[in-house]
């Protein structure tokens, strides 16, 4: 069992509200980059980065339990990508769609532009249950963007996929929903930044009442207790622009509103999903202990017209 108490909270002054650790979670929580859905059943499900991408499983989104792997013999039309044989695959992002499992996921390796992002299914959501649907985008050196850290935002019959990490930032692109593959290949921007080299990515957006909200994480991730990372918000009537921070700020020039900090010994909170439960909108993460990466899971109280972790 793994947990760190809801007292963890820093001064109002830090974060200008209560920030609350983690909610407690048991079991096998030990991810990077989780997504969580939710079957017919009720039964939830969160796909993590891995090799082969893991799959975590619970009936109360409390205690989780480690059940294998998306691909447990390898995803060979990868390798070309992660620049190894059957390496990582980053960052999935999970939604289920009239009983139908649609997992996005990156590949790619650290620093590169040299990038996929890719399309499994599956009915049950279970090992070895996806078929590989395809390709969905890639990048090389010569973009300006990084095909990587694929989030689907479904906006009544428009399906988006949002991407993007450094470089020039978080993109969108139209998908075809009756494939899931791209509809075309435009691509709009929705978030950049200047300073730390450009450190934004891992955009999840997520609509609340009238506004579009795009999280995104910033700095750096993935160096244990001395990452950086920190989840922000902005947001916008469409779905395909016009974000800004509560300051007013333009999330294409740099701004963004804290949601998710390190404090005390929460360490780089981000890589995050967002999911509307039963009992209102569920921010899900990865954040470091001396340990490793665990899942933090809290809800999100938008009755300010912000997201509030509680």
């Amino acid at each position: 069992m793994r947990w760190l108490s809801a007292l963890a909270v820093l001064s109002l002054a830090t974060f200008g509200h209560a920030v609350v650790g983690p909610g407690v979670v048991t079991g096998n929580t030990a991810v990077h980059d989780p997504t969580m859905c939710k079957d017919s059943s009720g039964k939830y499900f969160v796909f993590s980065t891995a090799v082969g991408i893991e799959i975590r499983t619970s009936t109360d989104r409390t205690a989780w339990t480690l059940v294998g792997k998306v691909w447990p013999n390898g995803a060979s039309w990868t390798d070309a990508y992660t620049g190894t044989s059957n390496g990582n695959l980053w960052a999935p992002d999970c939604t289920v769609v009239n009983g139908q499992f649609f997992l996005y996921y990156a590949a790619s390796s650290f620093g590169s532009q040299h990038s996929a992002i890719f399309l499994a299914k599956s009915s049950t959501g279970m090992p070895g249950s996806f078929t590989h649907v395809g390709m969905v985008t890639s990048t090389t050196s010569s973009n300006n963007y990084n095909a990587i850290d694929p989030n689907l935002l479904i906006d009544g019959s428009n399906w988006l996929l949002s991407l993007g990490s450094f470089w020039t930032g978080i993109k969108s692109m139209n998908v075809n929903s009756s494939t899931g593959l791209l509809r075309d290949t435009s691509v709009t921007s929705l978030a950049t930044r200047t300073a730390n080299s450009g450190a934004i990515e891992a955009s999840s957006i997520f609509k609340f009442g009238s506004f579009y909200y795009l999280f995104t994480s910033w700095d750096n991730c993935c160096q244990g207790t001395s990452s950086t990372y920190n989840i922000r918000v902005g947001r916008s009537s469409s779905p395909t622009g016009g974000f800004v921070d509560k300051s007013g700020v333009s999330l294409l020039n740099g701004g963004g509103t804290l949601v998710l900090g390190s404090h005390d010994n929460i360490i780089g909170p981000g890589g995050q999903d967002l999911m509307q439960d039963n009992d209102g909108p569920i921010l899900i993460y990865h954040y470091y202990t001396p340990s490793g990466s665990f899942l933090g899971i809290n809800r999100l109280d938008f009755s300010s017209g912000w997201p509030v972790v509680v």
